[in-house]
């Protein structure tokens, strides 16, 4: 902020700059709902658009119903599988006990005890044929298990067969979208750097210059955040061409204002004294010296040599004496800071 601006007008430039981006900041804020919803425009694509309809529900109601026959034949496997276990442990426990009981037999040799064996073995091969029986419904769920498998995997191959040209077809299709897409973005965007540029060029130093400029903020922020993320990429070429093309545009355009800028301060510096400050601004002057510099061509001056009256790069007076108390005073004071007389300057407001 100038250091020659009243405090009061220090304070009222800087509200003035918060009304800009408060500005700027709505206007971000409704653009980007009404950027983000251009999205909405056209419904969003999936991957059974692109599929045979014919084939599509016949593979999915065989997928589904294979997954459903894996998920019973499993839950059958598993039942199956435990009472195949508990039949096994019955038949060992069996087995076991009969073979204690059958040593202590033969060491008694008692014959009265042949129809006790009998009953014995025939309770043992019952366990047995129930640990057989078991194990072949364990086998049978395991074979429906491989079916139902099988028959999943069939279907998952189908579905890939129909689904290898669907997502080229779904590609071609998003890539074509996004470029739709983008298109209504650019076309929303481009009006608003237009309207920014025109701010810019014409009412960037009018009164109402804080609404000018939180346009032109909103108009940049919706370009390089809304816009420029969505660019189309194609590897990469667009966005490094797209830069390559701002670049230079900004770069001439920089380049044109530096040379004219340096073709104006020539044509200033050999003006006469007095014609030459009848086009600066008091506080521009007043900033620039404060900062040790020439207000006529910002060269640095030495403005703590009391012998520097004038700039020695373009001859402008930096220092004169007050026509009424004879005090040496800066150049472009309004009025002498020793006895209050004004000064006889012309520099605009």
């Amino acid at each position: 902020m100038s250091k020659g601006l009243r405090l009061t007008e220090k304070w009222m430039q800087r509200a003035l700059w918060l009304v800009a981006f408060v500005f700027a900041g709505f206007l971000i804020g409704l653009g980007s709902l009404i950027v983000q919803n251009v999205r909405d425009v056209e419904e969003p694509l999936t991957l059974e658009q692109f599929m045979d309809s014919a084939q599509l529900a016949s593979v999915q109601a065989e997928r589904e119903a294979a997954h459903k026959a894996q998920e019973q034949a499993q839950s059958r496997l598993e039942q199956a599988t435990q009472k195949h276990t508990v039949a096994s442990a019955n038949t060992a426990s069996a087995r076991e006990t009969f073979a204690n009981w059958l040593a202590t037999r033969q060491v008694t040799a008692r014959p009265e005890q042949d129809p006790e064996l009998i009953k014995r073995t025939e309770a043992l091969d019952a366990l047995a044929s129930a640990e057989r029986k078991a194990l072949a419904a364990v086998e049978a769920e395991q074979q429906t298990l491989l079916d139902a498998t099988q028959a999943g995997e069939r279907a998952g191959n189908r579905w890939r067969a129909l689904e290898e040209p669907a997502e080229t077809a779904l590609f071609e299709a998003q890539t074509a979208r996004d470029l739709r897409v983008f298109g209504y973005r650019l076309a929303l965007t481009l009006p608003l750097l237009l309207v920014a540029g025109w701010l810019f060029k014409h009412k960037r130093k009018t009164p109402d210059w804080p609404f000018a400029w939180g346009f032109i903020l909103f108009a940049l922020f919706t370009f390089f955040f809304e816009l420029v993320p969505y660019l189309p990429s194609y590897g990469g070429y667009v966005r490094y061409i797209v830069g390559i093309i701002l670049t230079v545009v900004a770069g001439r355009y920089a380049i044109r204002w530096l040379q004219g800028y340096l073709a104006r301060q020539k044509l200033a510096e050999a003006l006469p004294d007095a014609e030459r400050r009848q086009g600066m601004l008091y506080d521009v002057a007043q900033t620039r010296l404060a900062k040790s510099l020439c207000p006529g061509c910002e060269r640095a001056v030495d403005l703590k040599d009391g012998k520097n009256d004038f700039c020695p790069h373009c001859g402008i007076g930096l220092f004169n004496r007050c026509t009424a108390c004879t005090t040496r005073k800066n150049a472009f004071a309004r009025f002498c800071f020793a006895c209050g007389a004004a000064a006889n300057t012309t520099l605009a407001d």
